[in-house]
């Protein structure tokens, strides 16, 4: 796509001049350094032939993942699409067993046997990893509605769970958004839908593909608030979210956010990302929200560039032992192929 006619949509919030202690500062910041370390190495080892399949990397959407899942409690759940591996480190999902799964091997977080798309963890309530757009939706609606059938018919006397379901800005054409955002207003599930605006739905530029790019606006059809929020931005995705899971808690229903972000990669690692123009991939670069979240903790005290540098060289650590821990680990048997297929007995 030639520069003339590429159309640079860039949000225009800043970050929050809102006080937050410095710990969860710090804590947002290590969550997105891990986030991009991960898929950093995710693309080495690619590249050395150590992961198969599509892989789809997260670079650049950081502040979207961080700003929405660290607000989760343990017991809430959260639904993604095929790019899923930054959700599931959010979610709480180890390093380790996240690039072991995406090895293929025994010790991954579905035994191997899913791969980069079909990431799955009952203990951490990560429903996946969905290689189809738009197949999470209804499985993020099922799971909020089992929420609040053991809320209001097992009268459960927990916290109301609330489902974080992440999809991108192409899904939001299909038909499963549509009835899942009716059914979840009608019913006042417990769900927040997040679109990942990135821009870009595999080749097709956004505002060629919708007759209503503004995807936030679609939630008034339905009866819900739409939201939209500068998805660079680690404190206004916070921000935003935190008043969205408090509302579904209360019992009160859905919210749909659109989080304006940008993918730094291509589609997959297979894209060569010839479609995009340099204009449009050097001004969204410079909106990096790490660098900017590192930037603005620098700004309330200099002195923090310490903390930020032990941050860096904790997580490049844990990096590297999560590959040492995937190339150590052992191959799924032969024998047991057909295992996990269904249930077991025993």
């Amino acid at each position: 796509m030639s520069e003339e006619v590429t159309k640079i949509n860039l949000p225009v919030n800043s970050l929050s001049s809102d006080p937050i202690n410095i710990d969860i500062l710090l804590s947002l910041y290590e969550d997105m350094v891990l986030g991009r370390n991960f898929e950093d190495m995710c693309a080495q080892m690619y590249y050395r032939g150590k992961m198969f399949g599509f892989v789809h990397l997260y670079n650049g959407q950081e502040a979207v993942s961080t700003g929405i899942i660290k607000l989760l409690g343990p017991e809430d759940y959260v639904c993604s699409s095929y790019r899923a591996h930054v959700h599931a480190l959010s979610k709480g999902v180890k390093p380790q067993s996240v690039m072991a799964e995406l090895f293929g091997k025994e010790t991954g977080c579905s035994k191997g046997r899913g791969g980069s798309m079909h990431i799955f963890s009952s203990q951490h309530n990560f429903l996946g990893g969905f290689a189809f757009i738009g197949e999470g939706i209804p499985v993020a609606v099922g799971s909020a509605f089992q929420s609040l059938y053991k809320k209001q018919v097992l009268k459960s006397t927990n916290i109301l769970n609330v489902t974080a379901c992440f999809f991108g800005d192409g899904t939001t054409n299909n038909g499963q958004f549509f009835e899942c955002l009716n059914m979840s207003a009608l019913w006042k599930l417990p769900i927040i839908f997040v679109v990942e605006n990135n821009q870009w739905a595999i080749g097709m530029a956004h505002h060629r593909s919708t007759s209503l790019p503004e995807i936030h606006k679609k939630a008034e059809a339905f009866g819900l608030p739409g939201i939209e929020v500068d998805g660079m931005d680690v404190l206004a995705v916070r921000n935003v979210a935190e008043k969205a899971i408090a509302r579904a808690r209360a019992g009160q229903g859905p919210t749909l956010i659109e989080a304006l972000t940008y993918r730094f990669r291509g589609h997959s690692l297979a894209d060569p990302d010839e479609l995009r123009s340099n204009q449009e991939k050097n001004a969204w670069l410079a909106r990096d929200p790490i660098k900017r979240l590192k930037q603005h903790i620098m700004n309330i005290n200099s002195s923090n560039i310490d903390f930020l540098e032990q941050i860096d060289i904790k997580v490049k650590n844990t990096i590297n032992d999560a590959v040492d821990f995937a190339l150590s680990s052992p191959e799924p048997e032969l024998r047991e192929l057909k295992r996990y297929l269904f249930v077991d007995d025993n």
